[in-house]
Protein backbone atom coordinates (compact mmCIF):
# COMPACT_ATOMS: atom_id res chain seq x y z
CA UNK A 1 0.00 0.00 0.00
CA UNK A 2 2.88 2.41 0.92
CA UNK A 3 4.61 1.61 -2.22
CA UNK A 4 1.51 2.59 -4.34
CA UNK A 5 0.79 5.75 -2.83
CA UNK A 6 4.61 6.79 -3.04
CA UNK A 7 4.11 5.64 -6.55
CA UNK A 8 1.07 7.96 -7.49
CA UNK A 9 2.92 10.86 -5.42
CA UNK A 10 5.81 10.65 -7.51
CA UNK A 11 4.07 10.14 -10.93
CA UNK A 12 1.42 13.07 -9.83
CA UNK A 13 4.80 15.37 -9.17
CA UNK A 14 6.24 14.13 -13.02
CA UNK A 15 2.53 14.44 -14.48
CA UNK A 16 2.08 18.15 -12.89
CA UNK A 17 5.34 19.51 -13.72
CA UNK A 18 4.96 17.98 -17.70
CA UNK A 19 1.99 19.40 -17.31
CA UNK A 20 2.94 22.77 -16.33
CA UNK A 21 5.72 22.22 -18.86
CA UNK A 22 3.83 22.19 -22.10
CA UNK A 23 1.29 24.78 -20.61
CA UNK A 24 4.42 27.41 -20.27
CA UNK A 25 5.56 26.14 -24.13
CA UNK A 26 2.47 26.71 -25.27
CA UNK A 27 2.22 30.36 -24.10
CA UNK A 28 6.18 31.28 -25.23
CA UNK A 29 6.28 29.65 -28.97
CA UNK A 30 4.83 31.58 -31.72
CA UNK A 31 2.96 28.90 -33.16
CA UNK A 32 1.47 25.32 -32.44
CA UNK A 33 -0.58 26.68 -29.27
CA UNK A 34 -3.28 24.34 -29.97
CA UNK A 35 -1.26 21.46 -30.60
CA UNK A 36 0.65 21.72 -27.69
CA UNK A 37 -2.68 21.65 -25.52
CA UNK A 38 -3.34 18.67 -27.11
CA UNK A 39 -0.93 16.79 -26.26
CA UNK A 40 -1.33 18.27 -22.66
CA UNK A 41 -4.31 16.65 -22.41
CA UNK A 42 -2.92 13.45 -22.96
CA UNK A 43 -1.48 13.40 -19.38
CA UNK A 44 -4.64 13.43 -17.65
CA UNK A 45 -5.65 10.24 -19.65
CA UNK A 46 -2.37 8.71 -18.84
CA UNK A 47 -2.18 9.80 -15.21
CA UNK A 48 -5.96 7.99 -14.44
CA UNK A 49 -4.40 4.70 -16.43
CA UNK A 50 -1.63 4.88 -14.11
CA UNK A 51 -2.27 5.82 -10.72
CA UNK A 52 -6.06 6.28 -9.97
CA UNK A 53 -8.73 9.26 -10.67
CA UNK A 54 -8.09 10.47 -7.21
CA UNK A 55 -4.81 11.09 -7.82
CA UNK A 56 -5.78 12.24 -11.20
CA UNK A 57 -7.88 15.14 -9.91
CA UNK A 58 -4.85 16.32 -7.89
CA UNK A 59 -2.38 16.39 -10.77
CA UNK A 60 -5.49 18.62 -12.63
CA UNK A 61 -5.74 21.29 -9.84
CA UNK A 62 -2.42 21.52 -9.46
CA UNK A 63 -1.35 22.07 -12.80
CA UNK A 64 -4.23 24.94 -13.33
CA UNK A 65 -3.12 26.62 -9.89
CA UNK A 66 0.24 26.90 -10.87
CA UNK A 67 -0.34 27.56 -14.17
CA UNK A 68 -2.76 30.62 -13.00
CA UNK A 69 -0.27 31.49 -10.34
CA UNK A 70 2.67 31.08 -12.96
CA UNK A 71 1.67 32.40 -16.15
CA UNK A 72 -1.51 34.45 -15.09
CA UNK A 73 -4.88 35.13 -16.96
CA UNK A 74 -4.18 33.84 -20.56
CA UNK A 75 -6.33 32.13 -23.37
CA UNK A 76 -4.19 28.72 -23.36
CA UNK A 77 -4.37 28.76 -19.68
CA UNK A 78 -7.72 29.37 -19.60
CA UNK A 79 -8.48 26.99 -22.17
CA UNK A 80 -6.38 24.02 -20.18
CA UNK A 81 -8.34 24.45 -17.15
CA UNK A 82 -11.65 24.67 -18.56
CA UNK A 83 -11.25 22.25 -21.63
CA UNK A 84 -8.38 20.40 -22.56
CA UNK A 85 -7.72 19.46 -18.19
CA UNK A 86 -11.09 17.87 -17.60
CA UNK A 87 -11.40 16.58 -20.83
CA UNK A 88 -9.97 13.69 -19.74
CA UNK A 89 -12.28 12.88 -17.03
CA UNK A 90 -15.43 13.80 -18.99
CA UNK A 91 -14.33 11.50 -21.72
CA UNK A 92 -13.53 8.96 -18.87
CA UNK A 93 -17.42 9.22 -17.48
CA UNK A 94 -18.84 9.64 -21.06
CA UNK A 95 -17.22 6.08 -22.34
CA UNK A 96 -18.42 4.12 -19.49
CA UNK A 97 -22.08 4.31 -21.33
CA UNK A 98 -21.35 2.34 -23.77
CA UNK A 99 -23.48 3.76 -26.18
CA UNK A 100 -21.54 5.59 -29.39
CA UNK A 101 -24.46 7.60 -30.37
CA UNK A 102 -25.42 9.13 -27.12
CA UNK A 103 -21.23 9.28 -26.34
CA UNK A 104 -20.86 10.80 -29.04
CA UNK A 105 -23.84 13.63 -28.30
CA UNK A 106 -22.84 13.76 -24.64
CA UNK A 107 -19.12 14.93 -25.87
CA UNK A 108 -20.33 17.38 -28.51
CA UNK A 109 -22.25 19.13 -25.75
CA UNK A 110 -19.43 19.43 -23.73
CA UNK A 111 -17.18 20.80 -26.26
CA UNK A 112 -19.73 23.32 -27.41
CA UNK A 113 -20.96 24.64 -23.64
CA UNK A 114 -16.40 24.56 -22.90
CA UNK A 115 -16.24 26.50 -26.04
CA UNK A 116 -19.11 28.92 -25.32
CA UNK A 117 -17.48 29.43 -21.61
CA UNK A 118 -13.96 30.39 -23.20
CA UNK A 119 -15.55 32.51 -25.73
CA UNK A 120 -17.78 34.41 -23.16
CA UNK A 121 -14.51 34.55 -20.77
CA UNK A 122 -12.23 36.03 -23.24
CA UNK A 123 -14.65 38.36 -24.51
CA UNK A 124 -14.93 39.43 -20.69
CA UNK A 125 -11.56 39.78 -19.96
CA UNK A 126 -9.53 40.88 -23.04
CA UNK A 127 -12.78 43.07 -24.27
CA UNK A 128 -12.56 41.82 -27.76
CA UNK A 129 -15.46 40.00 -29.71
CA UNK A 130 -12.97 37.17 -32.13
CA UNK A 131 -16.44 36.25 -33.49
CA UNK A 132 -17.43 39.94 -34.94
CA UNK A 133 -13.43 40.05 -36.62
CA UNK A 134 -13.67 36.24 -38.04
CA UNK A 135 -16.15 37.28 -41.34
CA UNK A 136 -17.74 33.30 -41.24
CA UNK A 137 -20.75 32.81 -40.54
CA UNK A 138 -21.24 31.40 -36.13
CA UNK A 139 -23.18 28.03 -37.11
CA UNK A 140 -20.32 27.53 -39.61
CA UNK A 141 -17.53 28.13 -36.97
CA UNK A 142 -19.47 25.78 -34.76
CA UNK A 143 -19.76 23.22 -37.02
CA UNK A 144 -16.06 23.45 -38.24
CA UNK A 145 -15.06 23.35 -34.07
CA UNK A 146 -17.12 20.20 -33.97
CA UNK A 147 -15.66 18.53 -36.34
CA UNK A 148 -11.97 18.88 -35.15
CA UNK A 149 -13.38 18.26 -31.90
CA UNK A 150 -14.33 14.66 -33.05
CA UNK A 151 -11.03 14.13 -34.76
CA UNK A 152 -9.28 15.44 -31.28
CA UNK A 153 -11.64 12.91 -29.78
CA UNK A 154 -10.72 10.29 -31.89
CA UNK A 155 -6.84 10.95 -31.80
CA UNK A 156 -7.14 10.89 -27.86
CA UNK A 157 -8.83 7.46 -27.98
CA UNK A 158 -6.24 5.79 -30.52
CA UNK A 159 -3.69 7.60 -28.16
CA UNK A 160 -5.50 6.25 -24.61
CA UNK A 161 -5.51 2.81 -26.82
CA UNK A 162 -1.52 3.20 -27.84
CA UNK A 163 -0.92 3.47 -24.29
CA UNK A 164 -2.90 0.59 -22.70
CA UNK A 165 -1.60 -1.73 -25.23
CA UNK A 166 1.88 -0.56 -25.01
CA UNK A 167 3.27 0.57 -22.13
CA UNK A 168 1.10 0.06 -19.04
CA UNK A 169 2.76 -2.82 -17.77
CA UNK A 170 5.82 -0.44 -17.72
CA UNK A 171 3.97 2.69 -16.29
CA UNK A 172 2.28 0.87 -13.48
Amino acid sequence: MAKTRTSNITKGGLYTALSLLFIYLSNILPTNKFFILVIVSCIIPISIITTNFRNSITIYAATSLLSLLLLGIKLNVLSYIIFFGSYGFIKYYIEKVNKLPLEILLKLIFANLCGAVIYLIYKLIFVVDIIAAIKFPVAVLIIAMEVVFLLYDYALTLFISYVNKNYLKRLK
